[in-house]
């Protein structure tokens, strides 16, 4: 497989100006469904990167009931996960950050499945994957654009392997014959399958983004962009590269690569979108 270095010059017309008249209804929906007891972090991470991303109503549907609202972004709605499945379009749904694995985790997974809105899975929602051959098969019955985003490790057990053996490239094309949708293979040189099998490697990026918390805002910058309009495999190109790029900055500005936090990332790679794209014309 050939993997095609991603150029940014080819995002600059992807999200066009916003016209004078805008509301925020224009820049559709986002809804992120995880946050078990113990790690609503995720979920806010991710929540947080699609609003600074321009999408126009982002929800929280949290498995912790505790967690009512976000003190440090409470422009961010909540509501049960069984109350996000009907947004309206455009609209993406984000499971996995922080899901866990219980039967609860497995029930809101399936109905997430069933929905007609994109959906962009992640972290344990990609190792429920993984363990139920029914989930699977319900992919293959999905008429919306789904979006994998798993970190080698994930991508193993969606496999069936208990490591990685195989080249990056043949890992992608495996992870599309069983898997269908746009493919996001995470880690130094991130790939990117679409839908139709053509094949990216993102050249930004940098080590000080292996922390914690990455993969939730890349999983929240994604789903913006598809909620503002973009098809799967260009949001994910975009997002990606844009992740990457906020990465690199940082290093720049603080002179390294130790302490480059997530939080952080999503903040700047707000600044890069503006800067790069027609979105603040």
């Amino acid at each position: 497989m050939h993997c095609t270095a991603l150029d940014p010059e080819t995002f600059r017309a992807w999200l066009p100006p916003r016209p004078d008249a805008s509301h925020k209804g224009d820049f559709g929906h986002v809804a992120v469904l995880g946050g078990a007891p113990g790690m609503v972090g995720a979920l806010l991470l991710a929540a947080r990167a699609a609003l600074r991303l321009g999408a126009g109503r982002v929800w929280c549907a949290p498995l912790d009931p505790r967690l009512a609202i976000d003190p440090m972004q409470p422009e961010l709605m909540f509501a049960i996960p069984e109350a996000v499945f009907d947004l309206p379009p455009p609209g993406c749904l984000v499971i996995g950050p922080g899901l866990g694995r219980t039967q609860t985790a497995r029930e809101i997974l399936q109905a997430a499945l069933g929905s007609e809105l994109s959906l962009l899975i992640d972290a344990d929602a990609l190792n429920l994957l993984a363990e139920d051959a029914s989930m699977r098969a319900a992919l293959r019955k999905r008429i919306a654009a789904t979006v994998y985003t798993p970190h080698p490790g994930e991508a193993a057990r969606m496999l069936g392997q208990t490591r990685l053996d195989s080249e990056r490239e043949a890992v992608l094309a495996a992870l599309g014959e069983r898997y269908p949708g746009v493919i996001v293979l995470k880690g130094a040189g991130t790939l990117i399958q679409g839908a139709d099998g053509a094949c990216w490697r993102n050249p930004s990026g940098n080590p000080g983004l292996a922390a914690p918390g990455m993969g939730d805002t890349l999983a929240g910058i994604i789903a913006a962009l598809i909620a503002q309009g973009l098809n799967a495999e260009r949001a994910a190109c975009l997002g990606v590269w844009l992740h990457g790029a906020a990465g690199d900055a940082l290093r720049q500005e603080i002179g390294g690569m130790v302490g480059i936090t997530a939080g952080e990332v999503a903040i700047r790679a707000r600044q890069i979108l503006n800067r790069h794209c027609g979105a603040a014309d």
